[in-house]
């Protein structure tokens, strides 16, 4: 065999071992929109039936809620008892990932949540909870008696104003490079408190926990000393809905509390709906009471700007590691002078 057909007959031969690797890669970890409801519906039927073997996960399946690692049949799998009256659903075909943005029920408590799966070789491998209840602390710490709910849990208003449903012509939407620049642009803002940064448009509506914002996160938080002078702390579901009429997602940045934005994740990015799950973790100016901030932000961009941000999110204690996922960034011990030292217990 001369040197011109051993290089053909070779080239051949790699040409047609690529293609069988590439049909062999696709057949088994390729999942589309479809396949990624389906897995995102099995998990979720089977949360709800409170049953881990009927959804499609492996073994080794990594669960976590607000940061803590749970073993399937616990946690989520035994509180939740339906789905609520916001459910959005959103799809990454690129990553392998999906979501749920939306409400939950627990018995008669109705929870607003993100869960987000990754899909590999068409099964779960993780879950990811962000929860947030009535009953949790929030910047100004627990929640005082006959107050609202400190975190600003507000069920009412996210279903009177939830996120769009919706599909974007490929033509009117951004690429994904785009989207998560435009995403980038808000966190780059905050830091460097300039709202010109942003890439927003004016009148941006925020929604957190449900309530609408800022409503907390650009302000002081409220104190049992002045929680009746802090309106904007009270959830209400006749107040203005999200949109120019409202106050944007970026008032009250010149007097953010923070020192850093660390943790930060785009895991999801859903193209045809054009909306972008982001993570991360705020972490307040030194010596400063108010508690770290860990957050799932939904991103809803129109013509190439941020029009409204959705967020679960919790306030953990001091010595929790967050947000607890990989690449572990902000995972770090941090000193008393970021985050105080837990209180003491009192003396009995």
């Amino acid at each position: 065999m001369g040197q011109a057909m051993k290089s053909a007959f070779y080239a051949a031969v790699t040409v047609a071992a690529s293609i069988t690797v590439t049909s062999s890669a696709l057949g088994q970890g390729s999942c589309d929109r479809e396949c990624l409801r389906t897995m995102l519906d099995r998990y979720l039927a089977a949360v709800v039936a409170h049953d881990p073997s009927a959804a499609p996960v492996v073994v080794g399946f990594r669960q976590t809620e607000n940061a803590i690692n749970v073993a399937p049949g616990d946690g989520m799998w035994r509180s939740v008892t339906g789905l609520g009256e916001v459910q959005r659903k959103y799809f990454d075909p690129i990553s392998g990932q999906a979501a749920y943005y939306g409400t939950v029920e627990e018995g008669d408590a109705t929870a607003i949540v993100t869960v987000r799966v990754r899909v590999e070789n068409r099964a779960i491998t993780e879950a990811e909870w962000y929860i947030a209840r009535e009953n949790d602390p929030g910047l100004s710490g627990p929640r005082q008696p006959g107050r609202p709910p400190a975190n600003l849990h507000n069920p009412a208003y996210l279903a009177q104003n939830p996120p769009p449903q919706r599909g974007v012509p490929r033509a009117e939407g951004a690429d994904r490079a785009t989207l998560i620049r435009i995403v980038d642009s808000y966190f780059d803002a905050i830091t460097s408190r300039d709202r010109k940064v942003a890439l927003a448009h004016e009148g941006c509506g925020r929604v957190e926990n449900g309530s609408p914002a800022p409503a907390g996160q650009f302000l002081p938080p409220a104190t049992p000393a002045n929680a009746a002078a802090t309106p904007a702390n009270a959830p209400a579901a006749s107040a203005t809905p999200p949109g120019p009429g409202s106050r944007d997602c970026l008032a009250g940045l010149e007097n953010f509390n923070l020192q850093m934005v660390v943790a930060r994740r785009i895991p999801l990015v859903d193209e045809e709906a054009q909306v972008v799950l982001s993570y991360g973790v705020f972490i307040r100016r030194p010596g400063s009471p108010t508690p770290r901030n860990v957050f799932s932000e939904w991103f809803v961009i129109d013509e190439a700007k941020i029009r409204t941000i959705y967020t679960a999110m919790f306030y953990p204690p001091p010595e929790l590691a967050v947000p607890n996922w990989p690449p572990y960034d902000g995972n770090w011990p941090l000193p008393a002078t970021i985050v105080p030292a837990p209180a003491a217990p009192a003396a009995r």
